[in-house]
């Protein structure tokens, strides 16, 4: 923070006049410029003596709306400052301190106070707008406030209150949804019948509800009960799906690896992670976040909660790209059986990348690829091994690459 001159332009030419008045008084012999240019001076300490001198305390207090910011998205600050001041002062200027994860016009008129002998505290209510622009956690602040002695003559800039925190997460992007397909993809149209054994004696009976079809009634049920019972044969299942964010450190830009927010194109593969995964869950799946070694980068999400996808945000507001290369490995992590979509989001990707997760095509209703620095052949490569292909560069529409590679019919490469 730079030091502010203690004199205004009006107080600079106060002492300007005084030092004029002392050097013409001795070429012209004239004492009474002398009595003035003292004077002058007189009026310039005492001013600066009563800013220093006057009890003054104060309190910083701020609050954001939302309270996460959004990257490309705007937030408002609000400042409350509270301010006991012994003698009144003119009006001065603030400045709030934003660091390099936030932009915006963070300043503006302070407004003039009383003298609060009587009133006592006060508070002074400012508000900005702050853009995010960098992933992860930052700090607002000190608050600067430059405020001036009642003749305008001499200034001081405090440095109020500390430090607060802001997470900046990264941008969700509204993508087209999944529901058209739940029925066959495991999403939450698919019902399951959960039979026991063999034959319509053995499904699961309840209690009969009014509203109930009298055709579901089970009568050997109905007699062992003695009440009636109806046959349970519908079970809502829950569909699964599995989002990957390989954080390999050499599929990225070096500079991942030490702060969010360094690589723009890791944080185009973070922000198509949460906008995949605030999708499915849109479209009622539950949702594991992993890495590509199969560790878990937040709680699973159940489906249709998308208060946890805010957690999410929240989780990734900080992740960064970490050495070991696992995405080779991925398919080990999904043998044994069939899960539901698998949606891998990856950097860097070549053929040899597209040969070692064919396998995992076979384990999954909707296998998806989306990469952001493809090489050669690669998602061509993906797509004929029966992935769903797409490329989401920088200056790629992340939309319209989802809405190509989640389209039925769709079986090709985007980019």
């Amino acid at each position: 923070m730079r030091r502010v001159w203690p004199l205004t332009v009006r107080g600079t030419g106060a002492l300007l006049l005084a030092l004029a008045c002392f050097v013409l008084a001795s070429e012209l012999g004239v004492i009474e410029l002398v009595y003035f240019g003292v004077l002058l001076l007189a009026v310039l300490v005492a001013a600066l003596v009563s800013l220093y001198l006057a009890h003054r305390t104060e309190n910083v207090h701020r609050a954001l709306s939302p309270d996460t910011v959004t990257v490309d998205r705007d937030a408002e600050v609000r400042v409350r400052v509270g301010v006991r001041t012994a003698m009144p002062s003119a009006p001065g200027g603030w400045r709030d301190t934003l660091p390099k994860g936030l932009t915006g016009r963070a300043q503006g008129v302070f407004p003039s106070l009383g003298s609060g002998l009587r009133s006592g505290d006060r508070s002074v209510d400012l508000h900005y707008t702050v853009t995010g622009v960098r992933r992860g956690v930052h700090a607002i602040g000190p608050l600067s406030v430059t405020s001036s002695d009642p003749f305008g003559l001499t200034r001081r800039q405090n440095l109020l209150g500390d430090r607060t925190k802001v997470i900046v997460v990264p941008a969700v992007v509204e993508l087209a949804s999944l529901a058209a397909y739940a029925g066959d993809m495991g999403g939450t149209q698919h019902t399951t019948t959960n039979q026991i054994g063999q034959g319509a004696d053995n499904l699961i009976a309840r209690p009969y509800t009014p509203g109930d079809s009298m055709r579901r009634i089970h009568w050997r049920a109905t007699a062992h009960a003695d009440t009636l019972m109806v046959r349970q044969e519908e079970q809502e299942s829950t569909p699964q799906a599995t989002v990957v964010l390989d954080r390999g450190a050499l599929r990225w830009a070096s500079d991942a690896m030490h702060a969010p927010g360094a690589d723009p194109g890791f944080e185009r593969a973070v922000s198509a992670c949460v906008s995949v995964t605030a999708r499915l869950v849109q479209d009622g799946y539950a949702v594991d976040v992993i890495d590509s070694d199969g560790t878990a980068l937040a709680e699973p999400i159940d489906g249709g909660e998308s208060a946890e996808v805010d957690d999410l945000t929240r989780h990734l507001a900080t992740v960064t790209t970490r050495r070991d290369d696992h995405l080779p490995r991925l398919p080990h992590l999904f043998t044994g059986g069939l899960t539901g979509p698998v949606v891998v989001i990856t950097g860097r990707f070549d053929e040899e990348d597209a040969v070692a997760l064919a396998p995992l095509v076979h384990h999954s209703v909707l296998p998806v690829l989306l990469a952001v620095s493809p090489i050669e052949d690669g998602l061509t490569r993906a797509t004929q091994a029966g992935w769903r292909a797409a490329a989401i560069r920088l200056d790629d529409d992340l939309g319209a690459s989802w809405a190509t590679v989640a389209d039925r019919g769709a079986n090709r490469v985007l980019g």
